[in-house]
């Protein structure tokens, strides 16, 4: 071969890569910014190696921003909590749930300002209460008052995002506030953890946080799907293999919290109060092959509370478990 044909070659070939890069598929992750395992992703190029896709994370405070997001169409592949999940399948929003990004326990709680007098769910007649409204926290505080026997009514209840909580307990402008982390250990400094999710869900409450994607767009790039869930997976898998591992000195805990802005030392309690689901495991029938119908008593629910006008007969058109198994099988 001559050189010149080398060159040519060579150039055409340096040529085809720049064209890939160029024209990779730019896709915007939505996420909660929690440092759970999954967050590893955001720190090396590895998914956009597995994926082809140039890939920005996106930190949303609550699951009505990610559904106004997924509405518009910036936003295709994003957490989303369960409550969330009915409110945008009962409004037609061409989502599927794929699979399960954490299972919320303690992560998400009620804490009460130690002078508020509140020692119980039922003390919180009479009160104001500060809570993202629309997210799982919201959908578990609204169960803990029915199991009280108390309605919306009985209770001041302060739509707040996450920083505005923050800000409102620091003031005295708030009594209690059902929320998550970093803010929960915020204010923990000041208040006493009254109920978790995990007793609500013990009550009928279940909540948990998905990850949903765009009906079209999966359609379009299975393999990509799949290849994502294969690296929450794998994450996932090395905290599970040993959570004791995962301590405040750890590069892991480390990277969660530059990621994240968590604070190292709180990190660890962080992830104890989520659960985390093998993908092998989520496809049964306690999960994504049952999720319909837990859907359903979710949509149910939202409509008694009024959160939502009307739940829709089924939603097993909103659940995908072929993506999770596909990766579970790789």
């Amino acid at each position: 071969m001559s050189l010149k044909l080398k060159q040519i070659l060579l150039g055409a070939t340096a040529a085809a890569l720049l064209a890939g890069q160029a024209f990779a598929e730019k896709i915007i992750i939505g996420h909660f910014g929690n440092p759970t395992p999954m967050q590893l992703l955001s720190t090396s190029t590895e998914l956009a190696d597995a994926t082809g896709w140039e890939i920005e994370w996106r930190k949303f405070d609550s699951g009505t921003d990610v559904i106004a997001a997924m509405a518009s169409g910036d936003v295709v592949l994003s957490e989303l909590g369960s409550s969330p999940v009915a409110i945008g399948a009962s409004s037609g929003l061409e989502i599927e749930l794929i699979a399960y990004s954490d299972v919320i326990g303690k992560a998400e709680s009620l804490i009460a300002r130690a002078d508020s007098g509140i020692a119980t769910v039922a003390d919180l007649k009479g009160k104001t209460v500060g809570v993202p409204i629309g997210s799982t926290a919201h959908y578990s505080l609204m169960g803990a008052l029915q199991h009280e026997g108390l309605t919306e009514a009985d209770v001041n209840i302060v739509g707040m995002k996450p920083d505005d909580i923050a800000a409102a307990w620091g003031q005295g402008s708030i009594d209690a506030a059902w929320i998550w982390q970093p803010v929960q250990s915020e204010i923990l400094k000041t208040g006493t953890l009254i109920v978790g999710a995990d007793q609500t869900a013990e009550w009928g409450f279940p909540t948990y946080d998905g990850w949903v994607v765009d009906k079209a767009f999966a359609a379009a790039n299975p393999d990509k799907i799949v290849a994502f869930l294969k690296a929450v997976d794998k994450v996932n898998g090395m905290y599970l293999a040993d959570p004791a591992a995962w301590n405040a000195d750890s590069a892991e805990v480390k990277a969660l919290a530059a990621a994240t802005g968590a604070d190292p030392a709180q990190v660890p309690d962080i992830l104890s109060g989520f659960t985390f689901l093998p993908m092998a495991e989520q496809t049964g029938d306690a999960w994504l092959a049952g999720a319909a119908p837990k859907i359903k008593t979710t949509a149910d629910f939202l409509v008694t509370a009024g959160r939502i006008d009307a739940a829709l007969d089924d939603y097993t058109a909103f659940v995908n478990p072929t993506y999770a198994a596909a990766a579970a099988a790789q």
